[in-house]
């Protein structure tokens, strides 16, 4: 139960004001109202901060929340954080209430009327390795120990299949597989969407010698990517954390030399990036990424950042 409430293993004050219904209901939205784990977590986190906000600001009761406090909210976060933050803690706020006013708990939801910041999306912002780079850290991974072979092996799968970092460090080992003489990854995407590709042959190889490596080729049920033991030099059989995995990809563009300020997302969109130079097509990418739209593709496409910077070239002074 902890585990599956985590940022909600107290009901805020507010909340609990309300007496054992609010409470239960407030529990009941994080944990049978919302299935992904992130989102969870991102909810959570708005509805704390929110609601102890509320309450250094002398309100005692959900019912007494209206509008204005809300928007005041927005407002104060829009100066403080990013718009986009503020649009995710507004729509946190907007379903949270309305799983209260369903639940009858409150008689109106004070979030529905505020409008949040406008945010237009035209590039996205996830940093791009050019080819060049991202070639110069894998080369640079150590692949005479395990972990070496994991790393190199993760870092691969999100290159070469453009997986997101959930559905990768979530596989399992029969999740590469062979088919058509050629082996092939399953990706259990985000809303339960399951994405077959097949392996690009650098990664088939990345994936062969890891399996091998790591004696994991003859337990189809083990986790893919496993936690390492500094002790025993050997895979623990636990699960690989997302933030692990981001420290990992920190410590490796480091060794590697590589200044580009990367994270777990940046493989992805560095593999996008990457077909699309190379004379792939947008609907092609955006299938193969398990976009439902080539929209969300396009904020990959980084091709057209080397047009500007060859015409700044041009200005000569």
């Amino acid at each position: 139960m902890t585990q599956l409430v985590a940022f909600t293993d107290r009901a805020p004050a507010l909340v609990a004001a309300g007496g054992a219904r609010a409470s239960y209901r407030y529990f009941e939205f994080f944990t049978a109202n919302i299935r992904n784990a992130n989102t969870r977590r991102a909810y959570a986190r708005a509805a704390v901060e929110f609601l102890d906000w509320l309450e250094a600001k002398g309100v005692t009761q959900l019912t007494e929340i209206e509008s204005v406090h809300v928007a005041a909210y927005v407002e104060q976060l829009q100066k403080a954080r990013s718009a986009p933050t503020a649009k995710l803690r507004l729509a946190a706020l907007r379903h949270l209430f309305d799983w209260m006013v369903i639940g009858q708990i409150m008689t109106l939801n004070p979030a529905g009327a505020v409008r949040g910041p406008r945010h237009i999306v035209r590039r996205g912002k996830t940093p791009v390795l050019d080819p060049a780079e991202a070639r110069q850290l894998i080369d640079a991974i150590d692949v005479s120990t395990v972990i070496g072979l994991r790393d190199r092996a993760l870092i691969g799968l999100m290159v070469y299949s453009f997986a997101r970092i959930g559905a990768a460090i979530g596989m399992r080992v029969e999740d590469a597989y062979p088919q058509n003489r050629r082996l092939w990854v399953r990706l259990h995407e985000k809303g339960g969407k399951e994405h077959a590709m097949p392996c690009h042959h650098n990664l088939e190889a990345y994936l062969h010698e890891y399996l091998d490596g790591a004696g994991l080729a003859n337990d189809p049920k083990a986790l893919l990517f496993q936690t390492y033991s500094r002790a025993t030099g050997q895979l623990t059989g636990n699960p690989l954390p997302q933030a692990n995995a981001y420290a990992m990809i920190q410590r490796r563009a480091r060794s590697a030399g590589v200044t580009t300020h990367v994270g777990n997302h940046t493989f992805r969109a560095t593999g996008v990036t990457a077909y699309l130079k190379n004379g792939g097509t947008l609907e092609k990418a955006a299938q193969m990424a398990n976009h439902a739209s080539t929209r969300t593709t396009q904020l990959y496409d980084r091709r057209a950042e080397e047009v500007t910077l060859d015409e700044v070239e041009r200005i000569l002074v």
